[in-house]
């Protein structure tokens, strides 16, 4: 299965105002950020192929539009523990979550948080420093990262079983809202962002598009924003 990280050719085309409930970073929204979106024609069926791998009895889709202290994370892993703890194995249970809106840089490599400041933007605090994180805590979270130690990050909840899978549409909203602050070309910001998304993340057309998917393949809805 080809992985759609992997489409690099993007055309720009045309130009849309949205604001910044449909994506921009908290802290650098602008009701009406004119941005170039991506309006290439692209078959997405890699994507709908990805949700043949929800499986099991049981099936829930976090909502994870926000940073909210990490939680659409910490509830994927609660729904696995919970499920284990009344006799349920890992191969009966799907947790899904959706990562988009302002909730998309838990899908991006530390590299992007430093280079753009996404901890300071997301109002994320580093655990260890009190301050505006330049790192990820939660794909491969350090100790301290997680208000309980045996927390799984998403790294390893992925090697559990565990979807997880990123906004492409408010990656290039969020990418217009960062080139804008920092004075950079949209179209460089966002292919930064295409080649830090995280292995096992899988990028989709857009968030409301794959709750929708989950839900036509048995996930109970659960909101995880703040």
């Amino acid at each position: 299965m080809k992985d759609l990280n992997s489409n690099s050719r993007r055309n720009f085309i045309g130009k849309i105002a949205l604001g910044s409930a449909i994506g921009g970073f908290a802290g650098m929204g602008n009701p009406a950020i004119a941005i170039p979106i991506n309006e290439e024609k692209i078959s997405m069926h890699e994507a709908d192929e990805w949700f043949e791998n929800v499986k099991g009895s049981h099936r829930i889709v976090y909502d994870g539009s926000t940073p909210h202290d990490g939680f659409a994370i910490i509830w994927n892993w609660v729904f696995y523990l919970t499920n284990n703890q009344t006799d349920s194995p890992d191969s009966d249970i799907t947790a899904m979550t959706v990562l988009r809106h302002s909730g998309v840089g838990f899908a991006l490599e530390d590299r992007l948080w430093s280079k753009y400041k996404l901890g300071e933007a997301l109002g994320v605090k580093d655990p260890a420093t009190g301050t505006a994180s330049l790192r990820n805590p939660y794909y491969d979270p350090k100790p301290g990262d997680f208000p309980m130690p045996q927390i799984q990050g998403i790294k390893d909840l992925i090697g559990r079983g565990a979807m997880f899978c990123v906004c492409d549409l408010a990656l290039q909203v969020n990418s217009g809202a960062i080139a804008k602050k920092m004075n950079l070309k949209m179209e460089d910001v966002y292919q930064d962002m295409l080649s830090g998304v995280l292995p096992g993340i899988q990028l989709v057309p857009s968030g409301v598009w794959a709750l929708e998917r989950a839900q036509k393949h048995g996930c109970a809805y659960v909101f995880a924003g703040g």
